[in-house]
């Protein structure tokens, strides 16, 4: 009994010494990650998904990190010792991912347009603001460095396809000594009765063109959707141009699959968009220079908010399910280059807002970042385009049962934006006239060779 009683002793001594070596204030009160997390997670009824590594890792003061009130608090206080961050799911998963300088929360997002507000209250104050901030975002880019070494060669156009109401002409452009962006440019076919129509209507019978920057949905810019939409778009009486992203399709071919995650992606697809309105611009003589827009979806919905900062001569724009004061996009060709430190610090939401007071659509829904559009960012850039006394140019269609994508609903609430906007004819509004070809009839057939940049 005596050796029995010895024996306990033995282990509660050994177990207290171990527990003190842990939690004490000499021991930094530390327990492993997965035990706290494992803490939290029963303490609140919630589940964990780890996009990081967390083996062997420690938490010092881990308890003390917990706030009884607040389960987010005590992530946000358990996840920056690790430089990890933690993004809500649904209410019972919370992901744990790295540290991401583009993204935040939308209650940062929140306080960012309160602290800009702040900054004026009238269209003067406004104004400074929007012309020292457009400079610095062009020098952080860095694109005039790259525009000083355009090669202004002579584009290589492909056959002219004629579709139902439209025609479709591959375009491949030298930019840059030895790179090139390739792109299709889909320009309305009307019949005569058409064209006699439209010319009665504007006097001059020219087109709208809409500049397409590309997004990131698979298949690039020769998947289903795009086609639909540029074609329809032409269908109804405006020139729509979109090229591929830097290091896909064709690019990738010249640059290689892994240069699209690099900052120089944001500089060349900025670039490959103010090349391609520079050439339409100069040579298509059928084109409408009062009518001049530009749409794109997700990362080309970045990409739309910065041609709009960038080049004045756009007259609409239609950025789709991307905007965001909580997120600046999540590739380096949207996020690479840091001009969202101009002006002391900016988010997209307020480079957009410096298009007013010109026709703005945001197209958002409430399955991705932009769920937050129509109490956040719409608001906001209601109170900027109030100065103009112009808040009926700027719309949200929000379409809240939907998720991430370019799909029917988002394409339809663009096409009825520009019938309004650019005069356009609703009534050739058809994608069932649409021919969807394949990725090779979309692209140049020229000899490509392999960039190898320094």
């Amino acid at each position: 009994m005596r050796r029995l009683t010895l024996c306990v002793l033995s282990v509660i001594f050994a177990c207290t010494t171990n527990l003190n070596a842990q939690n004490n204030y000499g021991g930094q009160y530390t327990r492993s990650f997965h035990d706290i997390m494992t803490t939290v997670g029963n303490r609140w009824n919630v589940r964990f998904k780890y996009n990081v590594d967390t083996v062997g890792l420690r938490l010092p003061y881990a308890d003390f990190r917990v706030r009884p009130y607040s389960l987010e608090e005590t992530l946000t206080n358990i996840c920056k010792y690790f430089d990890f961050n933690w993004w809500k799911q649904n209410d019972g998963l919370y992901k744990i991912k790295p540290y991401e300088y583009p993204r935040r929360h939308t209650d940062e997002g929140a306080r960012m347009l309160d602290y800009l507000r702040g900054l004026y209250s009238n269209r003067q104050q406004f104004e400074v603001r929007r012309d020292s901030v457009r400079l610095q975002v062009r020098r952080l880019l860095g694109i005039d460095d790259y525009k000083r070494c355009l090669v202004h060669a002579r584009p290589v156009l492909g056959k002219v396809l004629v579709r139902d109401g439209y025609t479709t002409q591959n375009i491949c452009i030298e930019t840059l000594p030895g790179e090139h962006l390739f792109g299709t440019i889909y320009t309305p076919h009307p019949d005569k009765a058409t064209q006699r129509r439209w010319r009665a209507a504007n006097g001059t019978g020219k087109y709208a063109l809409i500049i397409c920057p590309d997004g990131h949905f698979a298949g690039g810019r020769y998947r289903k959707d795009e086609q639909l939409r540029l074609a329809t778009f032409a269908r109804m009486g405006a020139v729509c141009v979109d090229f591929d992203l830097y290091g896909w399709g064709q690019s990738e071919e010249e640059y290689g699959k892994d240069s699209h995650r690099t900052d120089r992606a944001h500089v060349i697809q900025a670039l490959n968009a103010e090349v391609l309105l520079d050439y339409m611009w100069n040579n298509r003589k059928d084109i409408d220079h009062n009518r001049i827009g530009v749409n794109g979806g997700s990362g080309g919905g970045t990409h739309t908010v910065l041609l709009t900062v960038l080049d004045d001569r756009i007259k609409a724009a239609a950025p789709t399910v991307n905007l965001a004061s909580h997120f600046d996009g999540g590739c380096p060709c949207e996020s690479g280059k840091p001009i969202q430190l101009a002006g002391g610090g900016t988010c997209n939401a307020e480079l957009i807002s410096f298009f007013a007071p010109r026709p703005l659509q945001i197209v958002s829904d409430g399955g991705d970042w932009t769920a937050s559009v129509p109490t956040l960012e719409y608001p906001f850039l209601q109170y900027v385009y109030g100065f103009y006394g112009a808040r009926d140019k700027v719309e949200n269609v929000h379409l809240p049962g939907e998720r991430h994508d370019y799909g029917p609903n988002k394409r339809q609430a663009n096409y009825d934006f520009f019938v309004r906007v650019f005069g356009l004819d609703k009534s050739l509004c058809d994608e069932s006239k649409v021919t969807v070809v394949a990725p090779e009839v979309l692209q140049s057939r020229i000899a490509i060779h392999k960039v190898t940049l320094k």
